[in-house]
């Protein structure tokens, strides 16, 4: 079979590994299903990713790609690959594409989910998977604040340390913020992201709904282009990328 260029779906469970990028000494997705790839092919095959999710970053639409010369079909690449990675991790779907394809650079935009509980009581069951808050959060405030947030802007205020990107304007096309009951839910879409660029601006969200700062308060941040002046780094834990599009 001539070489094909396959796209994954990946849906996992971060809390046990150290992000998606493979690290020497540390479980990651990535390595987890490149290994899975090496028995099934029997030679190494790299694997990119469409993002780099922090450690304890879920996921339920990230995307991959690799090239294989075997002549397995889509459906039987994924269920070999189920077989051989672990539970946490879930291959959704594979395709074939075209050879241009790249899971990085043919992407148009994610959507990122993060999810808040606000109440007195912890979780037992979500405690890896929402940021518990104890203090009552003002949605309003936050939907207000949301909105400054749309447009193309610098994002260096909302860009984590040790980043080496050079292009720092994002497109944010929807930043929503929800309440059910005592669970939020702040969604955001956009053409790109810098590192740990959602986990701050919902970090800063959390600081107007505490009512520490005030909703226009965003137009200063974005204006700065200063991570100083932004709010607190969320947790990973709380984070899901939910869908890459192309």
């Amino acid at each position: 079979m001539a070489v094909a260029t396959f796209k994954l779906t990946v849906e996992y469970d971060g809390s046990e590994f150290a992000g998606w990028q493979r690290q020497a000494d540390q479980p990651t997705i990535q390595a987890a299903l490149e290994q899975a790839l090496l028995r099934m092919s029997q030679h190494p095959t790299p694997l990119v990713g469409a993002g780099r999710t922090d450690a304890g970053v879920h996921a339920l639409g990230q995307v991959a790609s690799f090239r294989s010369d075997k002549s397995f079909t889509p459906e039987e690449w994924r269920r070999g690959l189920n077989a051989l990675v672990p539970e946490s991790i879930c291959v959704r779907t594979v395709e074939r594409v075209a050879d241009d394809f790249h899971a990085r650079y043919s992407a148009k935009g994610k959507l990122y989910e993060y999810r808040l509980l606000n109440r007195e009581e912890r979780t037992a069951l979500d405690r890896t998977r929402m940021w518990h808050l104890q203090r009552p959060l003002d949605v309003t405030l936050m939907q207000e604040a949301a909105q400054f947030l749309l447009g193309r802007h610098d994002c260096s205020s909302f860009q984590g340390p040790q980043s080496d990107v050079d292009n720092r304007v994002c497109d944010i096309r929807e930043v929503t913020v929800r309440r059910n009951d005592d669970i939020f839910s702040i969604t955001i879409y956009a053409d790109r992201f810098l590192k740990q660029m959602v986990r701050a601006i919902v970090g800063t969200l959390v600081e107007v709904g505490l009512r520490k700062r005030s909703p226009t308060s965003m137009n200063e941040i974005l204006a700065a282009r200063d991570r100083c002046l932004a709010g607190r780094t969320a947790p990973a834990h709380g984070l899901y990328l939910v869908r890459v599009d192309y």
